[in-house]
């Protein structure tokens, strides 16, 4: 193992290699897809469009940390890309209220997310919870970095300059470290949720005060322990409400994220505590799997509405433990949503007690963002 780590500076093998046979990988095609919608259907741009980037990529000689970095997407390169869409009449698809520019910017900037963090090791915007499974400076994440690269050109007969060589590069780096958490539950209302759909819509909304019970979890802060106490309140404090009536469905959210590498998805757990515990229907509560942060909580829940045919024109209730209850109406929090999500994902409305505040989601929370490639 030594003598192979010690070769991890050589230039990776993919030139020496026959042209790749196409083979599906369910996994790869969904986190693509996922992450970089609109960049998908960019593969049709002339490889000419990328010369320059060609050449930079080809002077690394091969070198792994010389070949990330040339890969990155300058702010000349993005113009191209821009200024190509419409001379090759390409047509991507479209990210909610986000023009078509801006959304292929923001999933260019996402690949570069992916490059620095997971090829380069540079800090991402949440260094204790993501990003390279090794500690950049060893041997391990050069040689894992080298495999990605490998592996991306073993996979597709894209030339690495292209927009689809360079998504298929960072795939490549998020599978190398076992960053896929995007991808596990799909697809997600087919499955765990599709009890909720037909209920939906047969609904009487207006017989509910709210028309939903959104519950964020938190994590126990231990590998070893599957639900927090704080998130076991927060079933709780569901359980009593819905048998209230005050909604006709819970939505459970959160996902793996604290401690770093615990196995336990923070709303699978307090999804099974509802169900088991307190005998609520499973088919009432929907899961979102996929939030890291209290600001993605909010936002998820309102796609996931969206998603099953839960009408946004109506108040929701969010259900927590008192002390993030009051962040979430905070002028901190308001600030974190602006900044990390670049809008607010709904209105804080009135509190009914340290546990209950109203919130009305908004459809800007549909806006799709690689930018955080664990939950786009």
């Amino acid at each position: 193992m030594l003598a192979a780590l010690a070769m991890t500076a050589a230039a990776p093998v993919w030139a020496e290699t026959p042209a790749p046979v196409a083979v599906s990988d369910t996994v790869v095609d969904t986190l693509s897809e996922r992450l970089f919608p609109m960049l998908g259907a960019l593969g049709r741009l002339p490889t000419a469009t990328f010369d320059t980037r060609e050449r930079r990529i080809a002077a690394c000689g091969g070198v792994p940390a010389c070949v990330i970095e040339a890969t990155i997407w300058t702010d000349q390169d993005r113009a191209i890309v821009v200024a190509s869409l419409s001379r090759n009449g390409v047509r991507p698809k479209s990210n909610a209220d986000l023009s078509v520019a801006a959304g292929i910017d923001q999933e260019l900037d996402a690949l570069n997310v992916v490059l620095r963090v997971y090829g380069l090791g540079l800090p991402g915007r949440y260094p204790k919870i993501d990003g390279p499974i090794f500690a950049t400076d060893t041997p391990f994440f050069t040689d894992s970095v080298k495999v990605a690269i490998d592996t991306a050109r073993a996979a597709s007969d894209a030339p690495p300059a292209t927009i689809a060589g360079s998504v298929r590069l960072a795939v490549a780096l998020l599978d190398a470290n076992d960053a896929t958490a995007a991808t596990r539950f799909e697809p997600l209302d087919q499955r765990e949720n599709a009890g909720a759909r037909p209920l939906a819509a047969r609904t009487d909304w207006k017989a509910f005060r709210y028309s939903l019970l959104i519950v964020p979890g938190v994590g126990p802060e231990d590998v070893g322990t599957t639900l927090s106490p704080r998130s076991k309140l927060h079933a709780l404090l569901a359980a009593q409400r819905y048998r209230q009536g005050l909604a006709p469905f819970i939505l459970v959210s959160g996902s793996a994220v604290h401690p770093r590498g615990t196995r336990f998805v923070e709303a699978v757990e307090i999804r099974r505590a509802l169900i088991d515990r307190y005998g609520i229907p499973a088919d009432r509560v929907i899961l979102e799997p996929y939030a890291r942060h209290t600001t993605t909580n909010l936002r998820n829940a309102t796609r996931r509405m969206v998603a099953l045919g839960i009408p946004l024109d109506r108040p929701t209730l969010i259900v927590t433990d008192a002390e993030q209850s009051k962040y979430i109406e905070s002028q901190t929090f308001t600030d974190r949503n602006r900044t990390e999500l670049g809008y607010l994902p709904g209105t804080v409305g009135r509190r009914l007690s340290a546990y209950d505040l109203e919130f009305q989601p908004s459809r800007l929370s549909l806006r799709h963002d690689p930018r955080d490639p664990l939950d786009p």
